[in-house]
């Protein structure tokens, strides 16, 4: 009889519920990977000693992570001045201020707490600081108080990004009379320029700039060669940039000439290339403030003359050709505020076409 084939040995594998699918059930997803319950406490034991870093970090206004410093709560418009005011120190501290710097401004804001009650950041208005700043005993302490709530109130705009507005814009730590300024008339102007030229070389391309686009002697030092724009070659731009991100809505393009061009390229021709690498001039301060008063010296200019005092003739001289009190705050690269609209108002003031005045009498109008 012919034997009846070994089934056991042509058997097929037992198939995988899965096999020949394209994706598995919610139930079988949820199974275990292995049936060893020993092999499961070890993933568990493994997971647990993982540290969770998502509670170190808080949302940002567009959705990105920031780290939230030792457990503080997020700041927002809403937040009480404690933690708003313990978020400020954190970022003293961590950009490495003095501690008694830290310790003055906590002070302080705990004192404009203690004043204005539980109220909260957003909530903060102009009639608050003004009886933060009456109480002051002094105008040493008023001054100090000032500019604590000042830069606390830039950190809560500018890099918080919690508030919009500043409760103590307009305020200044106390009246202080703003006193015309003594411009250099047009023939002073020529005549200290060429003294210029005949000083140092860099002289009368610094002289220039701060005369004729009202560069502070500040910007004119942080100058560098690659701020300068030479796609017109006779116009070139002189861009005005600030590293301090709290100042750069003072950061501004002007439009130079061919007097600067011709000023600039000799400038640049008598000097090594890696002399001025890293600033446009390479001086200082004193150096800038030394320069000015030998030129004034050597132009013979009576009238006491400054870096402050060239920005001053520049302003004037927009002013005549017709730049009102916005344009006059934008190419200087003043803030919109009233200190800076008093500033800018001396010189339309003294832009302004002479007063007429009356013939003298004569012996036939008597």
């Amino acid at each position: 009889m012919p034997q009846s084939p070994d089934r056991s040995r042509h058997t097929p594998p037992e198939r995988r519920p899965t096999r020949g699918r394209n994706a598995v059930t919610a139930a079988e997803r949820d199974l275990p990977l292995a049936d060893d319950p020993a092999l499961h406490e070890l993933e568990a034991e493994a997971e647990r000693a993982q540290p969770d870093q998502l509670p170190l970090f808080t949302t940002r206004r567009n959705g990105s992570f920031a780290p939230r410093l030792g457990g503080l709560s997020p700041l927002s418009p809403g937040a009480s001045l404690d933690l708003a005011r313990t978020w400020y120190r954190r970022e003293l501290e961590q950009g490495r201020r003095p501690r008694n710097t830290i310790e003055s401004y906590s002070y302080d804001l705990m004192v404009l707490e203690r004043l204005i009650g539980p109220k909260p950041i957003d909530a903060i208005d102009r009639r608050d600081i003004a009886r933060y700043l009456g109480e002051a005993t002094s105008r040493t302490t008023r001054k100090r108080r000032l500019t604590t709530a000042r830069r606390f109130f830039r950190f809560l705009i500018d890099d918080a990004r919690v508030l919009t507005s500043d409760p103590t814009e307009g305020y200044y730590p106390h009246a202080i009379q703003l006193r015309s300024p003594v411009p250099l008339f047009a023939d002073e102007q020529a005549i200290f320029l060429a003294a210029a030229e005949a000083d140092e070389p860099w002289s009368a391309p610094a002289v220039w700039l701060m005369m004729r686009l009202g560069l502070t002697r500040g910007e004119l030092l942080a100058l560098r060669q690659d701020h300068i724009d030479w796609a017109d070659p006779h116009r070139p731009v002189v861009f005005i940039f600030y590293d301090d991100v709290t100042k750069q809505g003072k950061e501004r393009t002007l439009a130079a000439d061919e007097v600067f061009a011709a000023l600039y390229e000799a400038y640049l021709a008598g000097r090594p290339a890696d002399e001025i690498a890293d600033r446009l001039f390479p001086v200082g301060p004193p150096a800038v403030n030394g320069m000015v008063e030998r030129v004034r010296a050597a132009a013979k200019i009576g009238k006491e003359v400054t870096p402050q005092t060239l920005r001053h003739t520049f302003a004037i001289e927009q002013a005549r050709s017709g730049a009102d009190e916005a344009q006059l705050l934008k190419l200087l690269g003043l803030a919109d505020d009233p200190r800076n609209r008093a500033s800018v108002g001396r010189y339309l003031k003294l832009a302004a076409p002479p007063l007429a005045t009356s013939p003298p009498a004569t012996d036939g109008d008597r």
